[in-house]
């Protein structure tokens, strides 16, 4: 069993990236025909994409002096994961790299999907996450983003997970759209099963978040459950070192199916990817507002 430890003083809100510029390794998946998607398989990003090249410099940690946080999450600290990165598409050999994710070797990343339009999921993650991060801010939470920017390669699972982890994250999530077939829709929320040595201590507490996001992202959005993958819109797996490698209570977002048209339109809408962003962020109070309650 693993204990969480708090780092002294206040967490960076923007966690810096390794001069290796170690990977990341996604649970979303590319186009596989009808059959179950393949996590490690996915299409290169268009130039296209509108992606944001540069970090919003809010929550940024730069030139900040140290402030008590006022409002309902006010003392917690969440890690944000916004999966992939601009720059792997140019990194095949980085991301190919193999590293230990709790279950054995697997590719340290990949390039993430996009929609038939060539928006990819690499500025859908950075979008969202910054949105996800102003809205858990605004509630008075440390917000720790596991990269600066979208135009970088990783960090990979390693690195990903160890800032949540020695941030002493309450909460964190990784944000992904999926690629799976074109027919399918809906969104879903994974979770980790639980692997001895692994995630036995954190596994239960990543059940309850689960929930509360999926609650909460339902409500918010109108968006469905997926029908094509997972059940009821959950899933627990054991083979994503991003959540083996927790140490603390963690999930995936799936905000939907990129390969989807009725979906895709959704992802690609700036007020929708609000309207997610904020519906996160209620899930994650939820639980922190939960856990507060339980130990009081």
């Amino acid at each position: 069993m693993r204990t969480k430890t708090a780092l002294p003083g206040k967490a960076p809100r923007i966690a810096p990236l390794v001069a290796a510029a170690v990977l990341a390794l996604s649970a979303c998946t590319a186009v596989s025909g009808g059959g179950t998607p393949d996590p490690s398989a996915a299409p290169a990003p268009s130039a296209s994409d509108g992606s944001d090249a540069t970090a919003d410099e809010r929550g940024s940690g730069a030139g900040d002096e140290a402030t008590e946080s006022t409002g309902p999450l006010a003392g917690t600290t969440v890690v944000i994961d916004p999966g992939h990165n601009g720059g792997n598409a140019d990194a095949s050999e980085e991301i190919s790299e193999l590293v230990e994710a709790g279950h054995g070797r697997k590719a340290c990343d990949t390039v993430g999907a996009e929609t038939a339009d060539g928006y990819s999921e690499h500025a859908f993650n950075w979008d969202v996450s910054k949105r996800l991060r102003d809205s858990l801010e605004d509630e008075g939470a440390e917000v720790v983003l596991t990269r600066e920017d979208n135009e970088g390669v990783g960090p990979c699972i390693t690195e990903r997970a160890a800032i949540g982890n020695e941030a002493g994250a309450d909460a964190a999530i990784s944000v992904h759209a999926d690629g799976g077939p074109s027919s399918g829709r809906g969104f879903h929320i994974i979770r980790p099963g639980e692997l001895d040595g692994y995630t036995d201590d954190i596994a239960e507490p990543s059940r309850r978040l689960a929930l509360d996001v999926r609650s909460a992202f339902e409500e918010g959005t109108g968006q469905q459950r997926a029908d094509y993958i997972a059940e009821d819109g959950l899933d627990a797996r054991t083979d994503l070192g991003g959540l083996n490698l927790s140490d603390v209570p963690k999930v995936f977002l799936e905000a939907g199916n990129m390969s989807n048209s009725a979906d895709a339109a959704d992802l690609a809408d700036p007020e929708w990817r609000q309207k997610a962003a904020e519906s996160v962020a209620e899930g994650i109070g939820r639980f922190l507002r939960e856990g507060e309650e339980k130990e009081g």
